[in-house]
C-alpha cells in the first residue's frame, strides 16, 4: 500500500514537473519570437574561381577536364534564406555571415509580418558574424545571455525559419562546448546541441530556460542535408566581443603570434621527448612575426601562456585572437627537454593570403607499402603548388586507409625533413627513411600551401 501510495506521489510530481516545463517552453517562446526576424539574402551568384584549392578534391576523381563542360552558374541573383536575432532597440541585427556578410540586397520580414531592407553594418567571415541595420524602431531586443556560464546537459531552445517556415521553436540540451569544425585561419568555440536546427535556422538563437540568447545558431552535421541529431551554434559572448568590434572599429581586430599549429598526438610527443599530449605543436614559425622576434622556433610545444594550461589548438588560437595587438603574454615552452618562456608582444592578425591550387600529378612513386606515391619537386610542380621551394620530395598519392593516410600525409605535402635531415630528393628519402628508421619512428617536416607541420611514422615491422 505504501509503494502505490509513494508511486502516485512521484507520478503527480513527474506530471507537474512536465507541466511547468512546458508553461516555460511557452514563455519562452512568446518572449523572444518577437526579437527574431526571417531574412532573405539576394546573393550574386557568379562563376566560380577554379582555381581555388576547393576544387582539387574533384580534379582527384573526375580529372582536370571535368569543369571543362560543367555547366556553371551565371551572374542571377538568388535569394538565400536565414534568421536574424534583433539585438539593440536602436535597429541592429545580428545573423550569420554566410547568409549575408555577400549579399547584393537584404531583405528583413519582422515576426509581425512588416517588411524592409536592411542595411550591412560589418561581417566577420572568421566566426561566420554579420550585423545589419533596420530603421524601424519599436523594436523588441533580445537579451544576450553568458555562455560561459553554460552547461552540458542544460536545456535549450532553437529559434528560426527552417525551409521558410517562420518563427519554429525546437527543443533540446547542450550535447557539447568547445567544437571546432574547420580550425585554420576560423575561430570556432561551438556549443553542440541536439535541438533540431535546419536550413533556414543560420543566424537564429540559442535561447536558455531564461530566455537569454547563448549562442547563435550557424551549422549542422548532416550526411542528408536536414537535421541528424547535431547542430552548432556560435557562444554568444564570442558573437557580443565580434558585434562591439564592428559597431566601434568597423572590422575585428585580433592578437597575432605568427605561428601554425598542430596537435599533439602520442607519437609526435614521445618523439620530442615530451610526456603528455596537452599543448600544441609549432610546425611553423612565420618569418617577421611576433613569434619569430621573441625566438619561438619551429618544434616548440606551447604549454602556457599566461599561466593558462594549452590544451588544444581551437584553445590557444582563440586565447590569442581576444588578445590586444600590442599586447604582451608570457609563453611557456617545451625544447629540447626543457622548458623555457618567452615574453611575446602581439601583433595584429594579418588578411589571410590565399595560395593558387594545383594539377594534380599522375606519376608512379616509392613507398607504396606505406601508402604513399611520390616524385621528386620538379620547378612546374613548385609552380603548381606554390611553393617558393625548389627541392624535396612531393605526396602524389596516398592510399586511402593506410598507414601514410592515418599518420597524417595528404596529397600535396612536400616531405622537407626527416628526422632532422634535410630532404632534397628521393635518393634523400630513401637514405633516411629506412626499414629500421620507421620501426623506430620517422618524424617528419612537410610543407603543404606555404605552411609547414610535423608528421609522425611507425611501422611495426
Amino acid at each position: 500500500m505504501r509503494v502505490f501510495v509513494f508511486l502516485l506521489i512521484l507520478s503527480a510530481f513527474c506530471q507537474d514537473t512536465l507541466v511547468q516545463m512546458s508553461e516555460r517552453f511557452q514563455s519562452i517562446a512568446k518572449e523572444v519570437t518577437d526579437s527574431i526576424v526571417s531574412i532573405q539574402a539576394f546573393v550574386k551568384n557568379q562563376r566560380p574561381n577554379l582555381n581555388d584549392p576547393f576544387f582539387d578534391q574533384f580534379r582527384r576523381f573526375f580529372g582536370d577536364d571535368f569543369f571543362e563542360n560543367f555547366p556553371m552558374p551565371g551572374d542571377n541573383v538568388e535569394p538565400a534564406l536565414g534568421t536574424g536575432v534583433i539585438i539593440s532597440e536602436d535597429g541592429h541585427v545580428v545573423t550569420n555571415d554566410h547568409v549575408a556578410g555577400r549579399a547584393e540586397k537584404i531583405r528583413v520580414t519582422f515576426s509581425d509580418g512588416k517588411e524592409e531592407f536592411a542595411e550591412l553594418v560589418g561581417s566577420d567571415s572568421r566566426t561566420d558574424i554579420a550585423v545589419l541595420k533596420v530603421k524601424r524602431r519599436d523594436l523588441r531586443p533580445a537579451k544576450l545571455g553568458d555562455s560561459d556560464a553554460l552547461s552540458v546537459g542544460e536545456w535549450v531552445l532553437a529559434i528560426g525559419n527552417p525551409f521558410g517556415l517562420t518563427n519554429t521553436v525546437t527543443a533540446g540540451i547542450v550535447s557539447a562546448k568547445g567544437r571546432s569544425l574547420l580550425g585554420g585561419n576560423q575561430y570556432e568555440d561551438f556549443i553542440q546541441t541536439d535541438a533540431a536546427i535546419n536550413p533556414g535556422n543560420s543566424g537564429g538563437p540559442l535561447v536558455n530556460l531564461k530566455g537569454e540568447v547563448v549562442g547563435i545558431n550557424t551549422a549542422i552535421f548532416s550526411r542528408s542535408g536536414g537535421y541528424m541529431g547535431i547542430g552548432f551554434a556560435i557562444p554568444s559572448n564570442m558573437v557580443r566581443n565580434v558585434v562591439d568590434q564592428i559597431l566601434k572599429k568597423g572590422k575585428v581586430v585580433r592578437g597575432w603570434l605568427g605561428v601554425s599549429i598542430q596537435k599533439l598526438t602520442p607519437e609526435l610527443s614521445e618523439s620530442f621527448g615530451y610526456n603528455s599530449t596537452r599543448g600544441v605543436l609549432v610546425g611553423q614559425v612565420q618569418p617577421n612575426s611576433p613569434a619569430s622576434k621573441a625566438g619561438l622556433e619551429t618544434g616548440d610545444i606551447i604549454a602556457y601562456v599566461d599561466d593558462i594550461e594549452i590544451t588544444d589548438t581551437n584553445q590557444l588560437r582563440n586565447l590569442i585572437a581576444s588578445k590586444q595587438p600590442g599586447s604582451s603574454v608570457n609563453v611557456r615552452i617545451f625544447r629540447k627537454g626543457k622548458f623555457k618562456n618567452f615574453k611575446v608582444t602581439l601583433g595584429e592578425l594579418p588578411e589571410t593570403e590565399q595560395v593558387a591550387g594545383s594539377k594534380r600529378e599522375r606519376s608512379e612513386g616509392v613507398f607504396e607499402k606505406l601508402g604513399l606515391a611520390l616524385q621528386n619537386l620538379t620547378p612546374e610542380a613548385a609552380r603548381q603548388l606554390g611553393t617558393s621551394r625548389r627541392s624535396g620530395v612531393v605526396v602524389v598519392r596516398v592510399r586511402p586507409g593506410s598507414m601514410a593516410q592515418l599518420s597524417g600525409f595528404a596529397p600535396q605535402d612536400i616531405i622537407i625533413e626527416a628526422n632532422g635531415s634535410e630532404i632534397n630528393n628521393l635518393e634523400d628519402l630513401n637514405r633516411v627513411v629506412t626499414k629500421e628508421a620507421l620501426q623506430k619512428g620517422v618524424r617528419f617536416i612537410v610543407e603543404n600551401r606555404g605552411v609547414t607541420r610535423f608528421v609522425f611514422l611507425r611501422t611495426s615491422d
